[in-house]
């Protein structure tokens, strides 16, 4: 499971999981519980390159947004594979 501390929005953490190079059991703490459950359903077993294109960018408040920092998660994965 990987952790991901976020910045400047309502959720405080992103967990997830990923086999075969696919996003698993994406769950934010904290934030809107309604949309980010949405959010993590439609994401769920999609590859993680194509997510992390996906939501770059799209921001709420603070140039941030909670699927924003999804794709700064998996950036932070990714970079995490390379230590």
């Amino acid at each position: 499971m990987f952790t991901y501390n976020t910045a400047g929005t309502c959720s405080r953490q992103i967990l997830f999981e990923v086999n075969d190079n696919k996003l698993h059991g994406v769950k934010f703490i904290g934030g809107c519980s309604g949309n980010l459950q949405g959010v993590s359903r439609l994401v769920e077993g999609r590859d993680i390159d194509e997510v992390e294109n996906l939501l770059r960018g799209i921001k709420c408040r603070n140039n941030t947004s909670c699927p924003d920092q999804l794709s700064r998660a998996i950036a932070a994965y990714k970079q995490s594979l390379k230590s």
